[in-house]
């Protein structure tokens, strides 16, 4: 009988590090990424809008909690919150506690699917093979989505689930549209179809996973910048090659920061939290963003990252 092969100490300690990293270090090393986007008119000031994902909050996440708080010195002009906000049943106050500095802000929201349903264990490595849509399986939401809607409506921002709505963000005019997580299937884009108002000095979509057909519909539509997070960025990375995995239908290039999607500038956001079940971030530091957003000079569409 053959005997199998030892693992060396070596390499055990090493994979032991590596995930000590990956959950201790990484996973609370928040950082704030600057992207200016050159998308409103010759001779209009700039805007800053503060994109946030993903915190998948749990009550204890006394670092995360207290990091979001810090953003509020920020005074972005607009707050948008693409989802998976919580992922407890007790965590819709921590949330409210955690945005509270940035709540005086004119903001708007979309739900992602764990807003709506509670996580549970699954095997890490089958996302290398399938997205995770549909896995959900279940009829009755088991998290507190309504209260945590509410409670952000309450504080005026704008529940933009399958809905329009113009704001002022200063003396910008801002045109939006928003969906539901199609990862549940809970995207109803044929409710905000058709042009985005022309006259709006910015035209912007909101979705919790970038699929493909929709940004499509909302370049299609004449929206100019869409925001989206759910991928975590791949979440686990590794160095020099990046993403494994997006968890739903984007390419891997366009899995986090700022790039193209037809006419329109996208941005998805990596995030601020992990699934309770997998509390690791590996080469992918979870993030919030501020997106600059400037006059366009004539005849360039150019996009530039400020580290």
């Amino acid at each position: 009988m053959r005997k199998a092969a030892a693992v060396p100490l070596s390499l055990i300690g090493l994979g032991l590090t590596g995930l000590a990293y990956a959950s201790v270090v990484e996973r609370n090393t928040f950082r704030l990424r600057r992207f200016d986007v050159p998308v409103l008119e010759p001779g209009q000031r700039p805007v800053r809008i503060l994109h946030l994902s993903d915190l998948h909050l749990t009550p204890g996440r006394r670092m995360l909690i207290n990091w979001v708080r810090s953003l509020g010195a920020l005074k972005p002009d607009l707050v948008v919150n693409t989802g998976d906000s919580i992922a407890h049943p007790d965590a819709v106050a921590p949330l409210m506690r955690a945005l509270e500095p940035l709540l005086s802000r004119p903001g708007l929201f979309v739900y992602g699917s764990n807003d709506m349903y509670e996580p549970v264990f699954k095997n890490p490595a089958r996302y290398l093979w399938r997205t995770s849509k549909g896995d959900h399986g279940r009829k009755i939401p088991s998290l507190p989505w309504e209260e945590l809607g509410t409670a952000m409506s309450d504080e005026g921002w704008l529940n933009m689930n399958n809905a329009t709505a113009r704001l002022k963000v200063g003396d910008i005019d801002v045109a939006v549209g928003g969906i539901n997580d199609s990862h549940i299937n809970l995207d109803r884009y044929d409710e905000i179809a058709g042009p985005a108002p022309a006259e709006a000095d910015l035209r912007l979509g909101v979705m919790h996973s970038p699929e493909p057909r929709n940004m499509t519909r909302f370049a299609d539509d004449g929206y100019q910048l869409l925001l989206a997070g759910h991928t975590h960025g791949g979440q686990v990375c590794i160095p020099f090659y990046g993403a494994l995995v997006t968890n739903c239908g984007i390419d891997r290039a366009r899995v986090k920061g700022l790039s193209r999607h037809e006419s329109a500038f996208l941005h998805v956001s990596a995030g601020l939290g992990t699934s309770p079940f997998s509390p690791v971030r590996f080469s992918c530091f979870p993030e919030a963003s501020l997106l600059t957003l400037r006059p366009r000079p004539r005849g360039d569409a150019s996009t530039r990252e400020v580290r």
